[in-house]
């Protein structure tokens, strides 16, 4: 969330911040609404401290032996305006505060200017492309022949959904346990298993909800009648794993990775990569979270990315790192990057990683603050997240740069060793 503080004392540029992320036309009427909260405040702190002094009076009235009957009936009216201004504050808090979660974050300055996507700006490539002798495939004709089954996934569930066979599962657990092992043993994080199901209030505190309710999966629990949402990404169950809660500065930055199954609807995008494993309603993802001090926090989101791009390196796959633009960055972004893999099989690249910083604005959300080193007030903490990586974009990555012209797919060196030395996935 952002503070209220700065749309109070500096809303023009708040409003230029949001020009291109959406919400600038909510400040007008949330200014007015702090406003009002503020005189709210202002009245019934006044209130309360007459009471206090009007009660020490008729305190010392009554020990006098003085009748302080006409004092008394004037506090009990002032009791009742403090209670009429507590309902009306508590009303303009919780619109206040609704309006406050639709608001995005605002980018930061070094960011570039945009539109979309189109505008993202590259700034940097690693390896080059394959030259095939034979037109390569895209991921769904190679997988299909050697375990890669939507059809039956579809008649189990619905599209969107895939079952892997033999080595493509094998393929699947492979990559999974590579990254997990790069993040933990290479690049300093702690893995750590978390809940799939979460409640409303951890969607609310993550900035799932309200703003993107649609895309979730969700159910209700059948003896308590309260929802729980399928996680769309472990990012969710991380940052919230100390929501609430005030941090020793030393501690950080903390690095968390976690290796879940991610659901999302995928509403509004149908018709849209609907082929293969692209867009997927259930997907496997490792992800990366890190809990930093705002100072901290831009040298820790580069070197996420890099921890990203350690993987494809790694397997030797072709990427390039594109910085996004401010209409591209997303609802909690203050600064992101996307890291999309080369397909031969499409003939472009494709995003298979997208890594943020969330600035101040995920730690206020979540209420999870750090306490200085040298004393004072707690601070929020700055949330970053990505993906590191996206584990089913990964094997679409090898299936189409590591495939042969007899239909066979070749292990990447790095993955050998999880998969007891198999050289060679081939046709069933």
């Amino acid at each position: 969330m952002l503070d209220v503080r700065l749309i109070r004392e500096q809303p023009d540029a708040v409003r230029r911040g949001l020009a291109t992320k959406g919400g600038a036309n909510l400040i007008p009427e949330l200014i007015e609404l702090d406003t009002e909260r503020r005189r709210l405040v202002r009245e019934s702190e006044d209130l309360k401290a007459l009471r206090n002094k009007a009660s020490e009076a008729i305190g010392q009235a009554k020990r006098r032996g003085e009748d302080a009957g006409a004092e008394q009936a004037r506090m009990r009216e002032v009791g009742e305006r403090i209670k009429a201004l507590d309902a009306e504050l508590k009303l303009v808090d919780e619109r206040l505060e609704a309006l406050a979660l639709q608001l995005p974050n605002l980018p930061h300055p070094s960011v570039p200017e945009g539109k979309g996507e189109d505008d993202n700006v590259e700034v940097r490539h690693w390896s080059e492309p394959r030259t095939f002798g034979f037109p390569p495939k895209p991921h769904e004709d190679v997988g299909a022949a050697l375990g890669l089954d939507t059809e039956r996934a579809a008649r189990i569930a619905k599209a969107r959904f895939a079952v892997l066979w033999g080595g493509m599962a094998r393929l699947e657990r492979a990559l999974a346990q590579l990254m997990l092992d790069l993040h933990t043993r290479e690049h300093g994080y702690t893995e750590i298993w978390v809940p799939h199901l979460v409640n409303g209030e951890t969607m609310l505190k993550t900035g799932q909800l309200p703003k993107f309710e649609e895309q979730l999966f969700k159910t209700v629990e059948a003896d308590e009648g309260r929802a729980l949402y399928l996680i769309p990404t472990a990012e969710v169950a991380l940052t919230a794993l100390h929501a609430g809660e005030v941090l020793p500065e030393a501690s950080l930055p903390r690095r968390y990775t976690a290796f879940t199954p991610c659901y999302r609807r995928e509403a509004g995008t149908y018709g849209k990569d609907m082929k293969g494993i692209y867009r997927q309603h259930q997907f496997d993802k490792v992800e990366l979270v890190k809990l930093a001090t705002p100072a901290q926090a831009y040298e820790e989101l580069e070197s996420m990315v890099a921890n990203a791009e350690a993987v494809l390196q790694r397997l030797e796959l072709p990427y390039r790192a594109v910085e996004r633009c401010t209409g591209d960055l997303g609802f909690s972004a203050a600064k992101g990057y996307d890291i999309e893999v080369w397909l031969p099989g499409q003939g472009r690249y494709r995003e298979i990683s997208s890594c943020s910083n969330y600035d101040a604005f995920g730690g206020r959300r979540a209420d999870i603050r750090f306490r200085p080193d040298g004393g004072g007030r707690p601070e929020y903490c700055a949330t970053l997240n990505g993906s590191g990586l996206a584990v089913g974009r990964t094997v679409m990555a090898v299936l189409e740069n590591y495939q042969e012209a007899d239909g066979s797919v070749t292990i990447p060196q790095a993955l050998r060793p999880y998969m007891d030395g198999l050289t060679r996935l081939t046709p069933r």
